[in-house]
């Protein structure tokens, strides 16, 4: 196996371990997420170069992001730790599911992708340092506030002064369909131009996404790894800000989201259907190879 193949069976792997807590990994369920934040810790910390929580309190409960990151080039030779001075991409994957489901495509599949590129990450000589966060409360009823765990990181880059080249979310990435009609979009006449199968991933971008979305997306789509169309839209259209790049966008950084398209495409989104036996790992592992290229390609 190449260096830069992601792993179908690693990726099944991270996904049980995800879906399999005791309860539902829900806002209210806070031993089930602490199970998991655990271990999303200890995977990351076979890989990163730091791996710490950032832990916050909403009401009388503590929740945690995890971060992993990994030093560019620059920021090893300047010292033996994180220097947040250095350019730096975030790429991003709640752990959190709304309300009693196992959540596999919405979003253990992009955590288990973040947790997949972690791995394929190890070792690789960085041009810019990266961030592998996995966010609590992204879902509802926190979805659009200041509890959501991105919003809480992308603030604490803010106020740090940390130069965010860009950021990514991994956002739903193993749900695929090869028949017709099997895709929908928020305006009808979008079929036309994306067609009627959900065979590939999408690159949402809101209109003029910058310098940092439009290299990564050339990238990605060029290593040729898996069907992909690119969107670029109004955030005010339903699902181009509907997940943790949103924050991002809020503080002034370049960000996008990377997507089977949710319930345009899964009918199985917020329901207990959404399990493993539903997805397409081998595609999932394309999408995780793409985003690994993509980031390693960025000069």
């Amino acid at each position: 196996m190449r260096a830069n193949n992601a792993d179908t069976i690693r990726l099944k792997q991270h996904l049980e371990k995800i879906i399999k807590t005791r309860g539902p990994r829900n806002y209210i369920n806070t031993a089930a997420l602490d199970s998991v934040a655990k271990y999303i810790y200890s995977q990351l910390n076979l890989y990163a170069d730091s791996v710490h929580y950032q832990e916050y309190r909403v009401g009388l409960k503590t929740y945690k992001n995890v971060i992993g990151r990994f030093f560019s080039k620059k920021e090893k030779t300047i010292m033996l730790g994180p220097h947040y001075k250095e350019k730096t991409i975030v790429v991003g994957a709640h752990y959190d599911v709304c309300e009693n489901q196992d959540g596999a495509d919405d979003n253990a599949s992009g955590v288990a992708g973040l947790l997949e590129l972690a791995r394929l990450l190890k070792g690789s000589e960085l041009n810019y340092s990266i961030e592998l966060v996995a966010y609590s409360l992204e879902e509802p009823p926190f979805f659009r506030t200041e509890q959501m765990g991105s919003y809480v990181h992308a603030r604490s880059l803010y106020r740090k002064g940390v130069p965010v080249y860009g950021m990514i979310s991994l956002e739903m990435i193993g749900f695929f369909k090869d028949e017709r009609k099997t895709q929908s979009y928020p305006l009808g006449f979008l079929k036309l131009f994306y067609g009627s199968r959900g065979n590939y991933i999408t690159l949402v971008n809101k209109n003029f996404p910058g310098k940092f979305c439009r290299k990564f997306s050339k990238q990605f789509i060029q290593s040729k790894c898996i069907r992909t169309k690119k969107f670029s839209g109004p955030k005010f259209l339903p699902g181009v800000d509907f997940s943790d790049h949103l924050n991002y966008w809020k503080f002034g950084y370049r960000a996008l989201m990377i997507t089977d398209t949710s319930f345009y495409r899964n009918k199985n989104y917020h329901e207990s259907t959404d399990t493993i036996e539903t997805l397409d790992l081998k595609r999932m592992a394309k999408v995780t190879e793409a985003v690994f290229i993509g980031l390693t390609g960025l000069k």
